[in-house]
């Protein structure tokens, strides 16, 4: 069990880990520039030169932002065909994201994909099922896997400081602007398909797969009708999980949560990304007392940076991923069912 000190020790190593001296740096490339993360995922692999080295864009369309300084554009083709390349990020339009990965796949890459992974479940599943055959990592961009406060969660259940888990409590939400509503809207799930997949994501990580998937939406402008208010509950054998993406919310910044109670313990984190949570443990777990604790966990400045040290590890040898395509394909079907998106 890692102690207070330990833990928070291990979240700072990673800048001065082994993997940093050691390691060629890996080749890679980025397809599109059209997902929402896709300059803050550029941005964070050239901030981390002594592992990447990033050859090129291609799909880019119009002018690009400074996370693109220097880059030569290419076709996809030609960004495939480049000597060396170890993997590439994909970083298109949703709706293209699923087939642009499978052939970086079948071109022998590596690929970090951007959520939610693609539209239709099936094209999903093969997607995922073929990497594995092939051998090749597949690496979701849901950042909340590496947050500090999540990774601190996550060993409280796998070690068993909270019991079995009762109820999880998230919230994702945030003021939409108009073009971000025209995003959400042209998509069958909505909001909570585009934006809620990470506290699914963290969900499904501590519980699985659910039995059940209840999807609720209440628009709150019924002239466009874009899925902007929505909620789903997520039932296990012991387990009620709520989910709520509301894009009309002022304030849905500072609100993000993801709140667990179990029969031994409990833990809240809000804001979702600030390394901030109260701990409750009905009894001490090293450092951790007995009772109700702030948490304050260090969080590194750049909000991607985590995902891409992992990804070294992972395709240096050093690790493998701890996400599974099994985890993965779950992830993708109870996103789509609870932003109620029928999953054939």
């Amino acid at each position: 069990m890692l102690q207070r000190r330990q833990f928070v020790g291990a979240l700072l190593a990673g800048a001065t880990s082994p993997l940093f001296a050691k390691t060629p740096r890996l080749r890679v490339g980025q397809i599109g520039t059209g997902h929402a993360h896709a300059s803050g995922k550029m941005e964070a692999v050239r901030s981390l030169p002594e592992l990447y080295e990033m050859v090129g864009v291609s799909g880019a369309e119009g002018a690009l932002g400074r996370a693109y300084e220097g880059l030569p554009r290419m076709s996809e083709e030609e960004l495939l065909a480049q000597n060396g390349l170890s993997a590439v990020l994909v970083e298109t339009a949703v709706g293209a994201s699923c087939a642009t990965a499978l052939r970086a796949l079948r071109a022998g890459k590596h690929v970090h994909l951007d959520k939610p992974g693609g539209l239709e479940h099936r094209e999903f599943a093969l997607m995922r099922g073929e990497a594995e055959e092939r051998g090749l990592t597949v690496q979701m961009g849901y950042m909340l896997r590496y947050n500090p406060a999540f990774q601190l969660l996550f060993q409280a259940y796998r070690e068993g400081w909270l019991g079995d888990i009762l109820e999880i409590d998230a919230m994702m939400g945030k003021l939409a602007d108009p073009a971000t509503r025209r995003n959400i809207g042209a998509l069958p799930g909505g909001g909570m398909f585009e934006l809620a997949c990470h506290v699914i994501d963290a969900a499904v990580t501590l519980l699985g797969k659910p039995s059940e998937v209840h999807s609720f939406s209440t628009p709150t402008q019924p002239g466009d009708a874009v899925k902007d208010n929505q909620l789903a509950v997520l039932v296990y054998p012991k387990t009620t999980v709520t989910i709520r993406c509301n894009h009309a919310d002022p304030f849905g910044g500072p609100r993000r949560r993801f709140q667990v109670a179990g029969t031994r313990g409990a833990m809240e984190i809000q804001p979702l990304e600030s390394g901030k949570a109260t701990l409750s443990l009905s009894s001490e777990q090293g450092a951790w007392k007995k009772g109700s604790q702030p948490v304050s966990l260090p969080v590194r400045k750049g909000r991607y940076d985590e995902e891409f040290i992992d990804l070294a590890k992972v395709l240096s040898g050093e690790k493998k991923l701890h996400w599974t395509a099994t985890h993965d394909i779950a992830v993708h079907e109870t996103v789509l069912r609870a932003a109620g998106v029928p999953v054939t």
